[in-house]
């Protein structure tokens, strides 16, 4: 998962740097523990408390929070926003 993960990270980078001269902008979305992932069709619902308990916002997120997050990327208020990484996690890996 994390050597995926940082294959990303430095994949968009390099695309931004790459396609930025044609206008292009390439950033990636990193979002946070959340539902439907906690719910106990994942297995993994248990670890939920633990989570939050970790996570400086005390709470997981919602997938509209990441929508958000995505529409800021698309928009034109993020036209010089490229190459960029967008943590939406509740501060959980700022830790």
């Amino acid at each position: 998962y994390h050597a995926s993960k940082g294959s990303v990270r430095i994949f968009s980078k390099a695309m931004a740097v790459r396609y930025g001269p044609f206008g292009v902008r390439v950033n990636t979305v990193h979002p946070g523990f959340m539902p439907p992932m906690t719910s106990s069709d994942h297995g993994i619902a248990s670890k939920r408390d633990e989570y939050v308990a970790q996570t400086p916002l005390r709470r997981t997120g919602e997938s509209i929070e990441v929508a958000y997050g995505v529409l800021f990327l698309a928009s034109d208020e993020a036209s010089f926003v490229t190459g960029t990484e967008l943590v939406i996690d509740g501060g959980y890996i700022a830790q």
